[in-house]
């Protein structure tokens, strides 16, 4: 990966900005389709969905914000969980208060367990195979989501609109060069957006520009239920791999040293966020593994034009003018710059296979990750209750055989 600003370096201002609007215009859509899928099933009226919106959008900021400076240090994304998200819906029934208060507590065990130093037993397990495996799993696990974006209303012509677009795209970044090219993405976006809304018009409903709080609607009305924090433990599970995974690949990456220390407060730091989530009553978070592909894509490690998001995204937490303005962003937009990202991510991932052994690392997990991605809603409802977190999960499974494979069944296994 062809770098022009490494993880500490500081661009000038101009590339600062440009590089932070690229990465805002990534993260805040990923918070707005978290924080909808959960708001749904919790709240009817649009003004509770735009609060716990809110609290999504300040607490992703301030986890994102401390991870850079005194977690794992490293270019990740921060958002909502997925196989948290999973743990709701499976947990309906037992109330929204019983849900948070299992996230705050399974938080703050996350966080004693991470602090103490006993995940960093698993570092030899992030080779470069199980690393190359995460980051292609990232990618094709991400792909129900995106297809669910691009056959949002007006299927067939999102998908010509979207098939152009990233032509258009493709062929801007081979020839753009400098400030024009480290931009694409955000210029991309706009034009993109207005684009679309030309040929598709739609009615776009905006907030006045006002400030608001949503710090009295929080969750202080702790309810505990025994099978609902075992129920999280497990769920918990997984987003510790998933956490672990994320660090791991990008440290690997970008050769990061005290990679060791990194993961300590990485992972503290996510089991501290999803304490404060469960006591905002809002979804835990978890590090993302988008990021090699945002890094390819504009040629920065740096983590400071990040802080600059994260800076801003706790801005926006109090704003839901900006909020429904991210909101209005087509969906086949998203789904369209999700896959340029992903795209380059892929690429990372191709070039880090080596050893003859790969194809089976490698292949059987992905295969394994797709089938489970695009299993029928009633075949994934018929597995354990306690069990479907991680076996309904399609990025832990796939992680987890590929460990198998990579130090179990193929331990000994010599390359000529």
């Amino acid at each position: 990966m062809q770098l022009r600003y490494s993880l500490d370096d500081k661009p000038p201002i101009k590339e600062m900005v440009t590089v932070n609007l690229q990465w805002l215009a990534v993260i805040a859509p990923i918070l707005i389709i978290g924080g909808r899928l959960v708001a749904d099933l919790q709240y009817e009226e649009s003004l509770s969905k735009t609060i716990y919106l809110q609290k999504v959008f300040f607490i992703s900021g301030l986890a994102l914000l401390l991870q850079l400076f005194l977690g794992h240090r490293l270019p990740l994304v921060v958002g909502p969980s997925a196989v948290l998200m999973v743990g709701i819906y499976a947990s309906l029934e037992s109330g929204f208060e019983a849900i948070y208060t299992a996230i705050a507590v399974c938080g703050a065990i996350l966080f004693i367990f991470a602090a103490t130093g006993k995940l960093n037993l698993l570092r030899r397990f992030f080779t470069e195979n199980i690393v190359a495996v995460i980051l292609l799993l990232v990618a094709l696990t991400l792909t129900p989501a995106i297809i669910e974006l691009l056959t949002f209303k007006n299927a067939f012509y999102n998908l010509i609109f979207s098939i152009a677009f990233l032509i258009t795209l493709f062929s801007a970044g081979r020839r753009l060069k400098g400030f024009w090219n480290t931009s694409l993405i955000i210029w991309g976006i706009i034009f993109g957006s207005v684009a679309y809304l030309m040929i598709f018009p739609a009615q776009i409903e905006l907030y006045s520009l006002e400030i608001s709080s949503f710090f009295s609607d929080l969750n202080l009305r702790p309810v505990f239920r025994i099978e609902v924090i075992v129920a999280f433990l497990i769920c918990f599970l997984a987003l510790a791999i998933n956490d672990l995974s994320s660090i791991y690949s990008v440290g690997e990456i970008l050769k990061a040293e005290q990679i060791d220390r990194r993961v300590t407060c990485g992972v503290s730091l996510t089991g501290l966020s999803n304490l404060l989530s469960g006591l905002f009553g809002v979804v835990g978070t978890v590090n993302y593994t988008l990021s090699p592909g945002m890094i390819s894509a504009t040629s920065c490690a740096s983590r400071y034009p990040l802080a600059l998001a994260a800076s801003a995204l706790i801005v926006i937490a109090f704003i839901p003018a900006v909020i429904s303005l991210f909101g209005s962003i087509p969906s086949a937009i998203i789904g369209s710059v999700f896959i340029y990202i992903l795209c380059s991510q892929i690429g990372v991932a191709v070039s880090m296979v080596k050893s003859q052994k790969s194809g089976a690392v490698i292949g059987f997990p992905i295969l394994l990750a797709v089938i489970i991605a695009f299993l029928p809603e009633e075949v994934l409802s018929s597995f354990p209750e306690v069990l479907r977190p991680i076996l309904g999960n399609s990025f832990v499974m796939g992680v987890i055989t590929a460990m198998i494979l990579e130090h179990v069944v193929f331990r000994n296994y010599e390359s000529p």
